[in-house]
């Protein structure tokens, strides 16, 4: 079964594999995704999306709730956020974060619990260790199982 909502384009806008790393530090595809994403079949895509999928889940699972779906919906839908709405809610976090540079944005008005672990950090933290683990998992998953 085709899902049309993981053959879309994880692209953020920055990318880094244009000036020759292996995994981008934007959406986390590695350069070979990036450069053949427009010939990838729909289930090379999805397969793609999938893996970016699990590690944000992986990351983000550990330092949020989403206790009302519903109401972050209406806040990314509202505001005009680039979101995969078919996506698990937590992948709707990073894209909040990744559209915010505003340290003031109450999570928890959104319908996001921030678990007591990470209530300390201010949301550009959150962003920013978010952004490192993502990479850091991208990279590990890279060295295991492509690089040569």
């Amino acid at each position: 079964m085709k899902n049309n909502y993981l053959v879309k384009t994880p692209c953020i806008g920055i990318c880094s594999t244009t000036y020759g790393d292996d995994i981008c530090r934007g959406c986390k595809r590695f350069s070979h995704e990036v450069t053949a994403w427009i010939k990838y079949s729909d289930v090379e895509k999805d397969n793609v999306n999938s893996r970016l999928q699990k590690f944000k889940v992986l990351i983000l699972s550990n330092k949020f709730s989403i206790v009302d779906d519903q109401k972050l919906f209406n806040f990314m839908k509202d505001n005009k956020i680039m979101f995969n709405d078919e996506l698990n809610p937590l992948c709707w976090v990073f894209d909040l974060l990744r559209a915010s540079s505003d340290d003031k944005l109450n999570l928890s008005e959104y319908g996001i619990e921030v678990k007591s672990s990470f209530k300390d950090l201010t949301n550009v933290e959150l962003k920013d260790l978010i952004n490192r683990e993502f990479f850091e998992l991208s990279v590990a998953h890279f060295d295991r199982y492509l690089r040569s």
